[in-house]
């Protein structure tokens, strides 16, 4: 490492540190949501997943150096760029910490957060280069996802997911040949009426997921669209899921014995039915990974 790395490593972790000085307080308020609240477990991940994935961006950008792999450095440093995100992060941090005392807590954390990541990344482009930010961009990017979801959109999410999962699993039930309406989040078939509570919206696990399925595609796919349409293939999984677990449980409720709608099945089952998304999952990445391996040596 020359004196030039050195120095620029140096100013990286200055940065960093002033950054955990100044936003510890929504690092720690994150971080008790993430370990307290299901719809923000998935946070902890987020942080160890994407360091994980600069370093093996990072082994297959330098082969030669498998064992201690080299950041590449833009020559051509533009720490203007850097110097505005910056900024622009400082500010937003200022705003989340002492604006205006209407903005609602949640939303200051948000903003907090997002603050913070953008220093990260402005810190990044200030002591390495653009370059260096567009070689890590997508694990840099998946950092935006230790923003916790502020309160009234994560309302909205859990809304969603209750209605689609309730209609998945509607039609799960037809397909079965058992007579099923449904008004809003309760459904109705013979001999039992189901209400897909806010605890049956299964977010922790769709938000895994999701979050999942972009790791995969990240580290399996090239294209930028097989990577996009595997994400979004992600959404519509979960709801699917979900209406597969309140089928399963009230079909074993009806047919084998009333004591599944309280067992463990209702209440710890969502990872097996996360895990049945996930197979699911893989084989659609496979199929992906193959027909783009076929066209890559078509056209070399």
């Amino acid at each position: 490492m020359n004196t030039t790395t050195r120095t620029q490593f140096l100013a990286f972790a200055f940065f960093c540190a002033v950054s955990i000085l100044f936003w510890w307080r929504p690092l720690g308020a994150t971080l008790r949501l993430a370990l307290t609240n299901d719809a923000y477990t998935h946070i902890l991940l987020i942080l160890p997943l994407s360091a994980a994935l600069i370093y093996l961006d990072l082994k297959n950008q330098d082969p030669t150096h498998q064992d201690s792999p080299v950041l590449p450095v833009d020559p051509s440093l533009s720490p203007r760029i850097g110097a505005t995100l910056l900024l622009l992060a400082l500010l937003v941090g200022c705003y989340a910490r002492w604006g205006t005392p209407a903005i609602p807590d949640d939303v200051r954390l948000s903003l907090a957060m997002f603050a913070l990541v953008t220093w990260w990344i402005a810190s990044i482009v200030f002591c390495f280069g653009a370059t260096t930010l567009r070689s890590f961009l997508f694990p840099l990017c998946f950092l935006f996802l230790m923003v916790p979801i502020p309160e009234f959109a994560l309302i909205w999410i859990v809304e969603s997911l209750q209605y689609q999962s309730a209609v998945a699993a509607r039609i799960m039930f037809r397909a079965a040949g058992v007579p099923a309406t449904q008004d809003g989040i309760m459904l109705f078939i013979p001999g039992l009426a189901l209400e897909v509570a806010r605890e049956c919206s299964s977010i922790r696990s769709s938000l895994m997921l999701i979050v999942t399925t972009m790791v995969l595609a990240h580290l399996f796919l090239r294209a930028w669209w097989r990577k996009l349409l595997l994400v979004v293939i992600a959404i519509p999984l979960s709801v699917l899921k979900n209406g597969l677990r309140i089928f399963t449980i009230a079909e074993l409720a009806t047919r084998v014995d009333p004591g599944f709608l309280d067992g463990k099945l209702h209440h710890h089952g969502g990872v097996i039915f996360l895990a049945i998304a996930v197979v699911v999952m893989v084989a659609l990445l496979w199929i992906l990974h193959r027909t783009e391996s076929r066209t890559q040596l078509r056209h070399p």
